[in-house]
């Protein structure tokens, strides 16, 4: 099975780059046209964690054809000539839109990411003990309402895992877009040692990520969202800037840390992470992460979990909107929800967004999803830069 992906791929990205050399948009085009037609129909009569399991593997193998890889990343990545990378907490984007967290959760096939266009992408969500999740069927599909629910309750295979197989892949000096790592917690740590736990993954971690999420806000660990309490998050993000810190006295490069919040958080809630937030310092939030709602169509549909797409687009921007002004503008936001489209990241964009993140929408607009939208917001306006 591995040698046939293999050779397919093979074969493909040979026959796209040839192609791409000559006539790059009608590639663009008919790569559009094949997922569409072809691809989409096909993985929509299977299981839809079976589909995204596929997925995975076929960029896991595009991925280690790493010659083949980087031409193809020429062909998908803006021209830095004309478009000057975005500049976030030290880092460089080279567009704004990034792959969420939840794609990847096991750090196999981000190193493809770039070929795909996108400007930074986000492995995990990521645990100190490896756990299997919840029982499947656990991802459920909802095309008339370009939606997703997702129950999967942080299946992955641990934190030392992920450090094993990221330091046999591309070092921070050799990537071309920035990796990051999106860290939970095990769902067999008792609620008042979390602390611990996130700090164990972060120091097995360290090493290798650009930049940290630290994820309080999945619905599918039970008492997770609570850590979003403020006297716990104080707890939370205390020892990890402080981890941090220490880790920069010892002569290693710090790494920039954010927050990943809910949609369902009230206002009061939000100023009070927002507190949390600027008393430690931390570089930027991640607004937002799938709902507990069940908006419209979705008040009768039976599936607990989080609910991602095109219903999550207004409120991740309410609340993204809410935290710029709240904030005047200083805290880097990296707004994820509902972007299906040009005009829904744009609308992020307007809201106060510096950076994006897709997922869902990836799933129904096909592979290169992030290469179109990332050209499109780039001809918008000059996204703004922030630096620490």
């Amino acid at each position: 099975m591995l040698r046939k992906e293999l050779e397919f791929f093979s074969f493909f990205a040979a026959a796209v780059l040839e192609d791409c050399q000559r006539h790059a948009l009608k590639v663009c085009v008919n790569m559009s046209w094949l997922y569409d037609h072809v691809a989409k129909p096909a993985f929509s009569q299977l299981d839809p964690e079976t589909a995204h399991e596929l997925s995975v593997d076929a960029l896991t193998a595009l991925g280690w054809l790493r010659p083949l890889c980087a031409a193809l990343e020429k062909w998908a990545q803006l021209n830095p000539v004309s478009h000057r990378p975005i500049e976030c907490f030290g880092l460089q984007f080279p567009n704004a839109i990034g792959l969420a967290a939840g794609f990847d959760k096991n750090g196999r096939a981000w190193p493809a990411a770039a070929a795909l266009g996108f400007g930074h992408v986000e492995v995990g969500t990521v645990t100190l003990h490896a756990q299997s999740g919840n029982e499947r069927p656990r991802l459920f599909r909802f095309p008339s309402e370009r939606a997703v629910i997702n129950l999967m309750g942080f299946n992955n295979e641990g934190a030392a895992a992920l450090a094993s197989r990221l330091a046999k892949q591309p070092r921070s000096d050799h990537r071309t877009i920035p990796l990051g790592i999106n860290l939970g917690k095990s769902k067999i740590t008792p609620f008042d040692r979390a602390t611990e736990d996130y700090l164990g993954s972060f120091r097995l971690l360290a090493d290798y990520a650009d930049y940290f999420v630290v994820n309080v806000s999945s619905p599918n660990t039970p008492y997770l969202r609570e850590l979003q309490n403020a006297a716990w998050l104080q707890l939370l993000l205390g020892a990890l800037v402080g981890e941090n810190r220490a880790r920069a006295a010892a002569g290693k490069q710090r790494r920039p840390l954010l927050l990943k919040i809910a949609p369902d958080l009230n206002f009061s809630q939000i100023d009070d992470v927002l507190t949390v937030i600027a008393h430690f310092g931390l570089d930027g939030i991640i607004a937002t992460n799938t709902t507990q709602a069940r908006p419209g169509v979705f008040s009768r549909a039976p599936q607990a979990g989080g609910l991602s797409g095109a219903p999550l687009q207004a409120r991740a921007t309410e609340v993204i909107s809410y935290i710029a002004k709240a904030t005047n503008g200083r805290l880097l936001i990296v707004g994820v929800g509902g972007v299906m489209d040009f005009a829904g990241a744009a609308e992020k964009l307007d809201a106060g967004a510096t950076l994006l993140q897709v997922y869902t929408g990836m799933i129904y607009r096909g592979p290169f999803f992030a290469r179109e939208l990332a050209r499109e917001v780039a001809g918008r306006k000059t996204v703004r830069s922030l630096m620490p």
